[in-house]
């Protein structure tokens, strides 16, 4: 009997983190798969002239006789299922198919559903073949990933991804948030003295910080607004950049006690000014300056915000010389070297002997040790310990209201003193607090992934790499969203997010083992060994044994499974 085949558009679809939500509820979940096949995939199927050939628990598997179909039911099942309690991934490729019965086979089924895999939760991934026939047609915002190797695919398939997927290391568009959004610049230090641009530089964070506390609306992280220090760039390139529809700008001139910082609120949509103005006053007014500013902010993109959100964090310190030096050790902080966190821990410790009831600059000591313990530069793990634990209870004792405090804080318990369910309560904390605040988002990530949350902090990567697209500290937020997708089981999806962490920072160790370990879950053991090679270079020390005690980031089941992946792939015991 001669073999049946045909030509075919095949897309298949899967919920996102099933077997986590059926371990959850499983009743609820069930409940919810039912509904979200009988009211949106049966029927925009039958719509766009599909049939469904299989479907195996939250599976499903779809034949159309052309792309555009394919692909235009495809966005219409994302589309109506958007915020949905199950997040779908949607694959499509055309192919040759082989027809047993009401069943479909072959390659042309096969690349799809590994196409599916690469899409993001919400998105769609399409390969090739199907761009060709559909790129004249849809207008979806296609981008080109490449060609990637796909697990039991003889070779490489180019593949692009629809609308507003999030690939990394492409430039796409973002689109602007559903609250007014905002990015504060660097002001510009007219002091005549270049001492005196760290000032500058953390009286704009403060503004950043004041708009971040309110929660109606979308403000960017500090290091994406400060990727544009000294650059002469357009506003609205500035606005298409960071997704934003309003960019503050302006300058600060210190002389004497008294300080000047003049502002001005552009529309990054059209460039149109929407006010500008100059704020005057001692030293020991400059909080109240700082307030001043963030209000006008706010007036300025819409007077009822203010009046919703009048309740504002209070600062907990008096002394300004005591500011002073925790904006220099935060300077130092954002340097990440060995020298320059030694230099950072003495600033913040002469702004505390200054000032003893300065709850941030307590924080920042117990964030300055995580940074330390994080990138291998700790030389007295028991003494930085013990003065991150002293830093941490009273950084807490004076101000637990702060996100910044609660965040580092938290940080530093899940860090340094592995004390998860303190940390995860504060991380949980400051991002309820100040929901702008990327760095709380990274933090409260990295719990969640040692929890055996992966899903959960791939959420949150997604959220702070939206809030600080140019991030100084991409590379680590990258490394982290790489460790998730490893630990959800999507390795192939991890290996392009840890090259481009490493392209940001090239040998930075956390990003190396992820590589390893990627690389060996996707069967590249060459790739893996090569990873490696570079690793000890850095780390010529390390151990199976010894990565075993420097793991706290990582759930038990999980540390297996990179300690086996490490071992295969030659890291001695």
């Amino acid at each position: 009997m001669t073999e049946q085949r045909r030509l075919a558009a095949i897309l298949v679809a899967d919920v996102v983190g099933y077997s986590r939500l059926m371990g959850g509820d499983e009743a609820g979940t069930l409940a919810h798969l039912a509904t979200l096949r009988t009211e949106i995939i049966e029927p925009q199927i039958a719509k766009h002239a599909g049939r469904l050939f299989k479907s195996m628990g939250d599976g499903f598997l779809i034949e159309f006789a052309s792309a555009v179909q394919a692909v235009s039911c495809a966005k219409a099942i994302q589309d109506a299922n958007d915020q949905g309690r199950l997040p779908l991934r949607i694959g499509i490729h055309v192919g040759d198919v082989v027809v047993q019965g009401n069943d479909l086979m072959g390659d042309g089924v096969n690349v799809a559903a590994r196409v599916e895999g690469i899409a993001e939760p919400g998105g769609i991934a399409i390969t090739r073949a199907v761009h060709e026939q559909v790129r004249d047609k849809l207008d979806l915002g296609f981008i080109d990933r490449g060609e990637i190797e796909l697990k039991n695919i003889q070779r490489p398939v180019q593949v692009f991804v629809i609308g507003e997927a999030k690939v990394v290391g492409q430039a796409t568009v973002l689109t602007l948030p559903d609250k007014p959004s905002i990015a504060v610049l660097p002001f510009q230090n007219m002091s005549g003295d270049p001492e005196q641009e760290y000032f500058a530089d953390g009286v704009v964070s403060d503004i950043i910080t004041g708009l971040s506390h309110y929660k109606t609306l979308f403000v960017i992280a500090r290091n994406s607004s400060f990727a544009y220090k000294g650059r002469q760039v357009d506003i609205r390139q500035i606005g298409r950049d960071l997704g934003v529809h309003y960019v503050l700008e302006g300058s600060i001139r210190k002389a004497g006690n008294r300080v000047r910082i003049t502002g001005q609120l552009i529309d990054a949509i059209n460039g149109a000014h929407i006010w500008a103005d100059r704020f005057d006053g001692d030293l020991e007014d400059i909080f109240e300056l700082q307030d001043q500013v963030a209000g006008r902010v706010i007036g300025g993109i819409a007077p009822s915000l203010w009046e919703a959100e009048k309740e504002r964090a209070k600062r907990k310190v008096g002394n300004l010389h005591a500011y002073d030096y925790f904006l220099r050790a935060g300077a130092a902080l954002d340097r990440v070297s060995a020298e320059s966190s030694l230099e950072a821990l003495a600033l913040a410790r002469q702004a505390i002997t200054l000032e003893p009831d300065f709850a941030l600059a307590h924080a920042l000591i117990a964030e300055l040790y995580v940074q330390r313990w994080s990138f291998g530069w700790t030389v007295d793990r028991p003494g930085e310990t013990k003065e991150a634990s002293r830093a941490v209870r009273r950084a807490l004792e004076l101000d637990s209201n702060d996100a910044r405090v609660l965040a580092w804080c938290g940080q530093a318990l899940f860090i340094t003193m592995q004390r998860v369910e303190e940390g995860a309560a504060l991380l949980d904390q400051a991002v309820r607090i100040n929901p702008n605040f990327a760095a709380g988002w990274t933090f409260r990530a990295s719990m969640r992934i040692a929890s055996g949350e992966p899903q959960s902090a791939i959420g949150d990567l997604e959220r702070a790499l939206r809030l600080s697209p140019l991030d100084t500290l991409k590379f680590y937020t990258l490394t982290l969203l790489g460790r998730a997708l490893t630990l959800n089981g999507e390795p192939t999806r991890a290996l392009p997010v840890i090259a481009e962490s490493l392209r940001l920072r090239p040998n930075f160790q956390g990003a190396l083992v992820e590589l390893v370990v990627a690389n060996v879950l996707v069967g590249r053991l060459a790739s893996a060994r090569q990873a490696l090679a570079e690793y000890r270079t850095l780390l010529p020390e390390m151990r199976i044994s010894i990565y075993r005690e420097r793991t706290p980031h990582l759930p038990m089941g999980g540390r297996e499974t990179y300690v086996a992946a490490l071992r295969e792939a030659g890291l001695p015991e």
